[in-house]
């Protein structure tokens, strides 16, 4: 018993284990060390796999659209028209540079849509004798639509590339989409005169007005002489009231395309 009780006084020596403990850690599996509490969120998560983490969308060539598609836009009108310029409602889209307003002032001017609205142009401006030394007929319908058809090209490049380009302005049509008819007409309507900057500020609309003026006047050089004055105001008058009635008709668009086409176009 002594001999026992010697040998259970006697210390274990500095990194000594009992014999029980090392058979037990030969046999006990040993858990993976724990670096991080698992119930504590990543400091650093992976934005590609926290569905918390959501990235900035700022500088997504993607526009960002809200969930009403109210005020939906489409590429053309009736499959016809072409609406290039119109932004659907509640979409903010970054600035066009000078390369995509010479584009979309391309694809207005070159539609095969082009062709045929300035074919009426010319036919109601023949049959109004706006230009009497056109004459009549086949000759003079040619010279009325080889006209119409520089003013409306010349026009569309300097209101949608060259005056935007000058005057940093976004030369797109933003769809308001919402309030009652009087409001909307004269949302669009105002946007003769008011329109976006590139950097998303409202200003003065310098690329229409001044470009449809700048337009009127160039076309006097292929006009035949007259009563100069008078003929460019009629003509910049004109290039304006076309562009306020496209206005109207590309903000009430998505409506009428809802309404009674149920979006087919």
């Amino acid at each position: 018993m002594e001999s026992h009780l010697a040998n259970a006084q006697q210390p274990v020596a500095l990194g000594q284990e009992f014999p029980d403990q090392q058979n037990l850690a030969s046999t006990t599996p040993q858990a993976p060390p724990v670096t991080q509490d698992p119930l504590q969120p990543s400091a650093t998560p992976d934005p590609k796999t926290d569905p918390t983490k959501k990235t900035p969308t700022i500088d997504s060539p993607q526009p960002k659209i809200a969930d009403d598609q109210t005020g939906g836009q489409t590429k053309r009108i009736l499959w016809i028209i072409p609406n290039f310029r119109s932004v659907s409602a509640n979409t903010y889209l970054p600035p066009l540079s000078f390369k995509e307003k010479f584009w979309l002032a391309t694809q207005d001017s070159f539609d095969y849509s082009a062709f045929v609205y300035e074919g009426i142009v010319a036919g109601i401006a023949m049959a109004g004798k706006s230009e009497p030394s056109f004459g009549q007929g086949a000759s003079g319908y040619g010279l009325y639509y080889a006209h119409n058809f520089a003013d409306g090209t010349i026009e569309n490049y300097t209101v949608e590339a060259i005056m935007p380009a000058v005057t940093k302005e976004d030369p797109r049509y933003y769809t308001l989409g919402q309030g009652g008819f009087f409001k909307r007409t004269g949302y669009a309507v105002s946007r003769l005169f008011i329109t976006r900057t590139d950097s998303g500020n409202n200003t003065f609309n310098f690329s229409e007005i001044v470009g449809a003026g700048a337009a009127a006047g160039i076309s006097n050089a292929y006009y035949p002489p007259g009563n100069t004055w008078v003929k460019t105001y009629q003509r910049w008058e004109s290039q304006i009231l076309q562009d306020g009635i496209g206005f109207i008709a590309k903000e009430f668009w998505p409506d009428i395309n809802r309404a009674v086409f149920h979006n087919k176009y």
